[in-house]
């Protein structure tokens, strides 16, 4: 724990996306660290076995079914938070679903669902804590985007859109709240990882043919230990890890050079996968099953590969 931590002790942290993958891995981790967590995301169940965990361990949680594409949803997200603790110090917005595929494979209600929870699922939460950070004089909105905010990525064509546009949120939040003379107390920041092994390839629509997968995934652990320090040190746009660094820097000095090979990387992904069935996957319905940080993607990349090179001998 750094010393900067401590300063979470007693803060209130509102997480949405809070049942599986980062939320879930950030909803423990501040908990541990003293923070009041109200925890949000469409599986109840799930969300209350969450809270009463983080209690019975002597955190402080309360848990609140939540669809973010629901403005009245995430507008008694906020009263919640408000009326349980009295306040809101920091907002995670750690939204997002995806679909798979290319782009004229998926149907438009799969590509407009995407849109609803990333972006404007994104901004009802934006809007209800800058509005409350307005109000008491402080706070932190910390947006989860993706290094596809930066590079658009192949096969993941209305994701990288939306995930584009909460990086273009952020940056005009800031903007705005410069010019409101706001900015030295309340930030905004914008968490940008690589592909990482959460649940999240699970949960997505998948229109490719195959099962989900991408290079070089990360841990998870990675991207929680960035957000939870975030909540203490903000910076307007973080690429987590070497790989979303690099990647980041690539596409600002060659941009079309990199979105080509990020193409080509993410085909030759998707063709090293085993054949599955079309589907929809958690986009309008939750899964039960999923209740987790990690996805299991890289040990399943590792035995198909392995399979691979069995079969070339």
């Amino acid at each position: 724990m750094s010393a900067h931590q401590h300063d979470l002790k007693g803060k209130t942290v509102v997480i949405a996306g809070a049942s599986s993958g980062f939320g879930r891995g950030t909803a423990l981790k501040l908990a541990q660290l003293g923070a009041n967590v109200v925890l949000a995301a469409r599986r109840e169940a799930a969300l209350e076995d969450l809270a009463a965990h983080i209690r019975s361990t002597g955190g402080a949680a309360l848990a609140v079914r939540t669809d973010v594409s629901d403005a009245a949803d995430v507008e008694h997200l906020a009263q919640t938070a408000l009326e349980g603790f009295g306040g809101i110090d920091i907002w995670i917005n750690n939204v997002g679903i995806g679909a798979l595929g290319l782009f004229w494979d998926i149907p438009p209600a799969d590509h407009a669902r995407i849109i609803d929870v990333n972006l404007k699922g994104l901004l009802f939460g934006a809007h209800a804590a800058i509005r409350q950070f307005r109000m008491q004089g402080f706070g932190t909105l910390i947006n989860t985007g993706s290094i596809d905010s930066e590079v658009p990525l192949a096969y993941q064509a209305s994701y990288a859109a939306s995930k584009a546009a909460v990086l273009s949120l952020s940056r005009t939040l800031n903007e705005e709240l410069r010019l409101d003379g706001s900015a030295a107390n309340i930030k905004v920041a914008t968490i940008m990882p690589w592909a990482v092994d959460t649940p999240w390839w699970l949960h997505a629509a998948n229109y490719s043919g195959h099962a989900p997968r991408m290079a070089a995934m990360d841990d998870p652990a990675l991207v929680v230990d960035a957000i939870v320090g975030a909540c203490v040190n903000p910076q307007e746009e973080t690429p987590v890890g070497w790989k979303a660094g690099s990647s980041n820097i690539s596409h600002h000095l060659f941009p079309d050079l990199t979105e080509r090979l990020s193409a080509d990387i993410a085909d030759r992904e998707v063709h090293k996968a085993p054949p599955v069935a079309a589907t929809q996957g958690a986009i309008y319905e939750p899964m039960a099953e999923t209740l987790r940080i990690e996805g299991g993607i890289r040990a399943r990349m590792k035995r198909e590969d392995e399979e691979g090179r069995q079969s070339c001998l």
